[in-house]
């Protein structure tokens, strides 16, 4: 399950969504983030259904790859949509006991079920194209404007990638820690869900050690090699725009306002 879950991994392939501008890449996704919050008809949806299908064909990241991620929030779906699908009032369809299942809790259950899977492999696209450091130029390089009212924007996106990073890190310690427990005798399967979410505590307080040595290690690292963040730093490979990132922007657009004429001729007719 552990090795299910994608966040914070990167894909190495040669592909057009890998050669874009990490600030395209970042920007497109809060774009679609927010897309996913304003459509709410399948019109909307449809739109981003097949925005979603090219960038994952341009990206060339394996499907399988994308839908193993959706391994980890299988849960949180399931929930959502058993909350939605007896919380909702609205027009009763099915009546089992005290548990009544509606018309509009259906139809929102539906629509949360697709919105949390495109968001999940939204962002996925996002980090297994994009380099960690790819990233932190580019959250600094959009962030830059609020450096005159003295927000450490430098810091804040150092310790937003770093924590983006350390996400398969982590999760490939943690794996490691259980099979070493399961080799003593330890027991992760058995049981109901508050017995195997006891049966998790042990892994806690190995998981925090390494974490914190971890940090410590890398911490050390950047003060030995004078790490010195901020404006006076020079870039490897500084960002600039090139002819492909300005096409990506404009398709971006025209998703965006497919998707909202979309609605609106559905919401007509």
């Amino acid at each position: 399950m552990l090795k299910d879950i994608t966040l914070g991994q990167y894909y190495q392939t040669d592909s057009i969504i890998h050669r874009l501008d990490p600030r395209v890449k970042l920007a497109t996704t809060l774009a679609f983030i927010i897309s996913l919050f304003v459509f709410d008809n399948v019109a909307g949806y449809a739109i981003a259904a097949i925005f979603l299908v090219i960038v994952i064909k341009l990206s060339k990241v394996p499907f399988k790859f994308m839908v193993k991620g959706m391994k980890a929030i299988v849960f949180l779906i399931l929930l959502t949509v058993i909350c939605n699908l007896l919380l909702t009032p609205g027009e009763p369809l099915v009546t089992l006991w005290k548990l009544t299942i509606t018309k509009e809790g259906l139809r929102i259950a539906a629509l949360m079920t697709v919105r949390l899977s495109f968001l999940i492999i939204g962002s996925s696209i996002m980090t297994l194209t994009t380099t960690p450091n790819q990233l932190t130029d580019a959250m600094e390089k959009m962030m830059s404007p609020l450096k005159k009212i003295k927000v450490p924007v430098h810091e804040i996106a150092m310790m937003m990638s770093i924590a983006l990073r350390f996400i398969p890190i982590l999760l490939e310690e943690t794996d490691k820690i259980m099979k070493a427990q399961i080799a003593r005798g330890a027991d992760f399967e058995s049981g109901n869900v508050i017995k195997k979410a006891k049966s998790m505590v042990p892994l806690l307080v190995p998981l925090f050690i390494s974490a914190f040595r971890r940090a410590n290690d890398l911490a050390m690292a950047m003060e030995a090699r004078c790490y010195r963040g901020g404006d006076k730093r020079t870039k490897m490979k500084p960002l600039h725009y090139e002819r492909r990132d300005y096409i990506a922007y404009a398709i971006v657009v025209c998703y965006l306002a497919a998707g909202v004429a979309a609605g609106r001729i559905v919401g007509i007719l």
